[in-house]
């Protein structure tokens, strides 16, 4: 792997290597782009096979966050972290405050959170040595499980879909087919139960369908059964890659908007949900409360500041299906390029106004 030239091509600012021989520590740091502000990002903990597989991890998902960030109408740029590790045996505490050490060294250009393999208790140790990190726990002035919040944002995020289908917002009524009944699709059960929507659920494990069965009387249906049953709103909420050449083809859905990352297998999905006339909320923008949430710490956390923030993915979603119609794409292309022209237009102007590190350090220690 052409390291260098992969930067170069897709403009990424700065891949650091941090080792710690005492405690183990092998990590990698990617910030992709800063320029809307200092890069926010989570870090994962993984048993990578390679340390290739690693920077091909941390690379992508860094470039991610620049667009969720952006497309979310933060002010905070796109990074990554990965400690390459078993997290269920590989964890101490000399690790986490050996890379919270190193995360300080940044002076505020990368600011993390947990992620995959990581938990709030490895953040408050993180914290030890940094305050260049979110997600910590709400003794230290964190905003908790952000689960009901990034629920809430894809709740508000269907009602914009449906009404990009059906001419109005409402989902009293609707149907709506959710696969995975995790912590996040349990509370956006919960408002779409509350509004009159009618729900079908599956999952892998009996437990949370039996759940979501006794409280909001849905309908449980096989997993392999779920992409095939007549309703209104397909809602993947598990595993990413879902929609794809199998699983397209059978839908009946007229709109597909879900909380799970990377629904796309690849992108000429989007274009074949575009061919067929579905509505889909790109996956980045619909699930963007969690990080909208983690992301208001920085200022000193109120939550009901938070959850407004949180409401605007409606009307950025709104802003996606326009660009859709504008320029003729797939909604997942029109994400791409609100989130892009967002950050030219920064770069252009060169704003004064963008919180820099000390600004967000000097709030969070208020």
């Amino acid at each position: 792997m052409e390291i260098l030239k992969y930067m170069e091509k897709y403009d990424y600012e700065e891949l650091h290597f941090v080792q710690d021989k005492q405690s183990g520590l092998k990590g990698i740091i990617a910030i992709h782009d800063t320029t809307l502000g200092p890069a926010l990002g989570g870090t994962r903990m993984w048993a990578y096979k390679s340390e290739e597989e690693a920077i091909d991890d941390v690379l992508r998902l860094a470039r991610g966050m620049t667009y969720k960030n952006a497309a979310a109408g933060l002010n905070l740029g796109g990074g990554k972290a990965v400690i390459i590790g078993d997290p269920r045996k590989d964890k101490n505490e000399e690790k986490f405050r050996a890379f919270g050490r190193f995360i300080q060294g940044l002076n505020g250009r990368y600011i993390t959170a947990e992620d995959v393999g990581t938990s709030v208790e490895d953040m408050d140790l993180i914290h030890e040595e940094t305050d260049f990190v979110t997600g910590i726990s709400p003794a230290f002035g964190s905003s908790g499980n952000p689960s009901p919040v990034t629920a809430y944002g894809v709740y508000k995020g269907m009602k914009a879909a449906v009404k990009e289908y059906f001419g109005s917002e409402s989902l009293e009524g609707k149907v709506i087919a959710i696969q995975g009944v995790g912590n996040v699709a349990y509370h956006l059960c919960k408002y779409l139960h509350e509004e009159g929507a009618s729900l079908i659920v599956t999952d892998i494990h009996k437990e949370p369908v039996k759940r979501a069965v006794e409280e909001f009387g849905a309908k449980a249906v096989d997993p392999k059964e779920i992409y095939e049953v007549e309703s209104d709103v397909f809602s993947p909420c598990a595993l990413g890659a879902v929609l794809n050449d199998e699983t397209i083809p059978k839908l009946k859905a007229k709109v597909i908007a879900g909380s799970a990352n990377n629904q796309l297998k690849e992108n000429r999905h989007g274009d074949m949900l575009f061919d067929m006339g579905i509505v889909y909320a790109p996956d980045y923008v619909i699930n963007a409360g969690g990080v909208i949430n983690v992301a208001d710490e920085l200022y000193g956390y109120k939550r009901e500041r938070a959850m407004k923030k949180v409401e605007q993915i409606y009307t950025n979603l709104e802003k996606v299906f326009e660009i859709s119609k504008r320029d003729q794409i797939p909604t997942y292309l029109a994400a791409d390029r609100m989130a892009e022209e967002r950050i030219e237009r920064m770069r252009q102007t060169k704003s004064t106004f963008l919180p820099n590190e000390k600004h967000i350090l000097r709030n969070r220690l208020k």
